[in-house]
């Protein structure tokens, strides 16, 4: 999947690998086309490629032994392993296979250390692993294990002056992608007597079927079989066939490789299609959106990584003020081409409920809550109003003096037109004394009733919010 290629895609909208491998797609072309990159790195089809990277962990001499036997020589001092117990496995990478692997391991009674940059020591933790230095988990390590994805950073990761450093008899493992090892010190490595043995099922350049690695009875190889069971490619066609419906459908999609976040935590879960909507509303109440805009976190949401729920209500707004397509691929960078600066505030500490999400900018604000065991939606502040009232599809937001007979005026225009009314609720501002309607319509209202409503004496504003 060139540039070229997806130049030549003129309604094309995702692209799905089935696998985790993203070598043969241009990530960087598809994001600034707008165009979604998934693919089926879930955590089901990633036990095939967790087990085969185990496998090989107590050393060679399992596989070599199996081919003396087959070649019918009965070998048995000469293959010596060592045992798992006790022994110190170093992870690089701690994402979802290094974090399978680490339960995998830990059953075995190893200590678990591991190099990762961006995951949280609290994670870590939780997973009975120590996050070190890479120099450190050279080191300590007697067996390491590789799972990251092949990026610049990574190239040749493990190399010669890693190798080095580490323990006489260390064993490499390298089921992720192929040159975050280099092959040639790996080799002169093992053949120096510096590492005991390596478990190889990717290679540089593939397919490979030569290479001095191959002559070394220390050396396990298969060819790129991590993910090659049949349950493993079932999952991946039937993952990818779900992703690929989900990014048509115009929804979120949890293993988009080209949106910054794409993991969401379960307590936030219910805010992700919330914060879309509520961005929606407050694009509509406050028209041009402001330069500058706070996507506000209080409560135990606080406390999570908000970046995909903060994406979310940008995505809302953008929708809602922009005539044009907006995904969760491009909304940032339109965001940018519109001057407009989204910051996420976050606090831990409640106010009012135990968690809130808001959305302010301009002196203009707008906060949601969700309720109940059935996590049900509701708007509880516009500007210095309280309200309590779930958010449509269709609003009338209505400022008025506060005097009566204002609702029974607003709700015969709207009986008059034929304007089913789902909800309602009322209450006064703070500041001017005044009062405010939040009307639930079954359908959107035409400007034409809108604008006879702004035409009743007493009524200051109102917002026709059609999502």
């Amino acid at each position: 999947m060139t540039d070229e290629l997806l130049e030549a895609g003129a309604d094309l909208v995702v692209v799905g690998r089935a696998g985790v491998g993203l070598d043969n797609v241009d990530v960087d072309a598809a994001t600034k086309r707008g165009v979604m990159v998934v693919n089926a790195d879930v955590e089901r089809r990633l036990r095939s490629r967790t087990d085969h990277g185990a496998h090989p962990c107590s050393g060679p001499q399992h596989a070599s032994g199996c081919g003396r036997m087959q070649d019918g020589r009965w070998e048995r001092s000469k293959w010596t392993g060592i045992e798992l117990n006790g022994r110190t496995l170093g992870i690089i990478g701690l994402g979802r296979i290094g974090k399978l692997v680490a339960q995998r391991a830990h059953a075995f009674g190893m200590k678990l250390i591991a190099f990762d940059p961006y995951i949280a020591a609290d994670r870590a933790t939780a997973l009975s692993v120590e996050l070190v230095g890479l120099d450190e988990l050279a080191r300590r390590s007697d067996i390491v294990t590789v799972h990251v994805a092949k990026t610049p950073e990574t190239i040749d990761l493990i190399d010669a002056e890693f190798l080095a450093k580490a323990k006489d008899g260390i064993r490499i493992i390298n089921v992720a992608r192929g040159g975050i090892v280099n092959e040639r010190d790996l080799y002169d490595a093992i053949v120096a007597g510096k590492v005991g043995g390596a478990g190889l099922d990717v290679f540089n350049s593939e397919p490979c079927t030569d290479s001095p690695l191959f002559g070394l009875a220390q050396v396990v190889a298969t060819p790129h079989l991590g993910a090659s069971t049949t349950e493993a490619q079932d999952k991946a066609g039937v993952t990818i066939a779900g992703q690929i419906a989900l990014a048509l459908a115009g929804d979120f999609v949890p293993f988009a490789v080209n949106i910054d976040a794409a993991e969401v935590a379960e307590t936030l879960k219910p805010y992700l299609p919330l914060a879309e909507q509520l961005g929606a509303i407050f694009a509509s109440i406050v028209g041009p959106l402001p330069a500058d805009i706070e996507v506000v976190f209080e409560g135990d949401i606080g406390g999570y990584d908000n970046r995909l729920v903060t994406l979310a209500a940008i995505k809302g707004m953008l929708t809602t003020a922009l005539d044009e397509p907006v995904s969760y691929v491009n909304a940032l960078s339109l965001l940018e081409a519109n001057n407009i600066d989204v910051t996420a505030v976050q606090s831990s500490t409640p106010n009012d409920f135990v968690n809130r999400l808001a959305i302010r900018g301009d002196g203009r604000r707008i906060a949601v809550t969700v309720m109940g065991r059935n996590d049900e939606a509701r708007l509880v502040r516009l500007d210095d109003s309280t309200i309590d009232i779930p958010p449509a599809d269709n609003m009338l937001v209505i400022r008025n003096d506060d005097h009566p007979g204002m609702i029974g005026i607003v709700g015969t225009i709207l009986g008059n037109a034929g304007i089913n009314v789902d909800d309602m609720d009322v209450g006064r501002t703070r500041k001017d004394g005044g009062a405010i309607m939040v009307i639930a319509a079954r359908e959107p209202v035409p400007e034409s009733v809108v604008a006879e409503i702004a035409a009743v004496d007493g009524i200051v504003s109102v917002a026709n919010v059609v999502l």
